[in-house]
């Protein structure tokens, strides 16, 4: 309560210069002597400094302060450039606790005198002193009815601070709280990290499952030829290490994102791979020991960057499913780039029969994280997808429209 009374008490303080301001302009206008133009044009402008303050950011950011601290307010933290929504409550806010202040102030300028005069009454204390001073409509009120009046006037006095403490502590929430307009905002804020962090993880997905896939078949290779194909092995690990050494460069362009803490990398990130390292990720994995057929047609430097970069992404994707699902079967990738856009095509035979007689279940069309980024970043760029079965082959089908505005 004493933090509430004390919240109170400052917006009366600040009431003060604007009920002067009232006084001495209604006195100026009430003076026959006084030429009312340059009063009016002084009042006008006296208005505008006055009401311009309670709109300012700077102005709403301290009041959820002091309301947080002085009245327990549960308010968010407040924003650096709130909409106009906002700012219109925050003065609203800011005319409620000026009045409420000045009730509060009002009653104990008021009532405290009287009250103390009262008590002294009351207990005999001075006897004859303050005789002369009005206590209206108490002046005929003495001894214990003194005292009790006096008490009734001091309750009185800290029930309504309570009261009107209790009352600001419930509108502080919906004056001072966000807006439909910020939690607006608030929520397409939380959209755009949300979304940059799928990106991510769909970027961390891609690169470093790739290098991890490749990794793990060439340790794989070079383990059962370590004793009679040295060679082997040998290209094998050097594979691993270059694979390793991608997968440490791509990670590197993700967290030198995260430190940027946005979309745009850091100075230190390392650059996005586009479709003009598919040359080098087709012999990647055909160094991981891939039967991989590569038919690209059209200048792969044509696209547009956003457009290059996700579909590099893709096609990384699907030969890292095709791998990784399909086992050591041949694939084929189909790249061409056109002026409607890119189209891509990667195609294996399905693995062939198990141990049991039962033929594998091909991938899921819908599951998998590979493929659910695949649909994702599609989705982002509004092209087309399609992943199943065709017959004994499973085929990705991917076309990405050129569309103006794409960076």
């Amino acid at each position: 309560m004493v933090r509430r009374g004390l919240h109170l008490l400052l917006g009366g303080v600040i009431l003060i210069p604007y009920v002067l301001l009232i006084v001495g302009f209604v006195q100026l206008f009430a003076d026959p002597e006084v030429p009312k133009v340059p009063v009016a044009i002084l009042a006008a402008v006296t208005l505008v400094i006055g009401t311009v303050p309670p709109f300012l950011p700077a102005l709403r950011a301290l009041e959820i302060t002091a309301s947080r601290n002085l009245l327990d307010a549960d308010l968010p933290d407040p924003v650096a450039d709130p909409p106009w929504e906002s700012r219109l409550f925050g003065a609203g806010w800011y005319v409620m606790h000026l009045l409420a202040g000045g009730v509060a102030l009002a009653a104990i300028v008021s009532a405290s005198p009287i009250a103390v005069m009262l008590l002294m009454r009351g207990f005999g204390a001075g006897d004859g002193w303050g005789d002369s001073v009005s206590l209206a409509p108490f002046d005929g009120v003495y001894g214990g009815w003194a005292v009790a009046v006096g008490l009734v006037l001091v309750l009185g006095v800290l029930y309504l601070i309570a009261g009107l403490g209790a009352l600001l502590a419930k509108f502080a929430p919906l004056l001072l709280g966000p807006s439909q307009a910020e939690l607006l905002i608030a929520l397409e804020t939380q959209a755009e990290e949300f979304a940059e962090r799928n990106r991510l993880a769909r970027e961390l997905h891609d690169s470093v499952g790739h290098a991890l896939t490749v990794t793990t078949l060439q340790a794989a290779a070079a383990r059962r030829v370590l004793d009679t194909d040295p060679e082997f092995a040998r290209r094998a690990l050097l594979a691993v290490e270059e694979a390793g050494r991608a997968a440490m460069t791509e990670l590197d362009h993700v967290l030198g994102v995260l430190r940027a803490g946005g979309n745009a990398p850091s100075p230190d990130a390392s650059p996005q791979r586009t479709l003009a390292d598919l040359p080098q990720l087709i012999d990647d994995t055909r160094a991981a020991g891939v039967l991989l057929e590569s038919d690209v047609q059209g200048d792969l430097a044509a696209p547009p960057p956003v457009l290059s970069r996700e579909a590099f992404r893709i096609v990384q994707e699907a030969l890292t499913n095709a791998v990784r699902h399909a086992g050591p079967v041949p694939v084929r990738l189909v790249v061409e780039a056109t002026p409607a856009g890119l189209d891509i095509d990667v195609s294996n035979p399905l693995p062939a029969a198990t141990a049991s007689g039962r033929p594998p279940r091909p991938p899921r069309p819908n599951g998998g994280r590979g493929l659910r980024g695949m649909r994702e970043r599609v989705r982002l760029l509004r092209g087309e997808l399609s992943a199943a079965a065709d017959g004994d082959v499973w085929r990705v089908r991917v076309h990405l429209p050129t569309r103006d505005g794409d960076r």
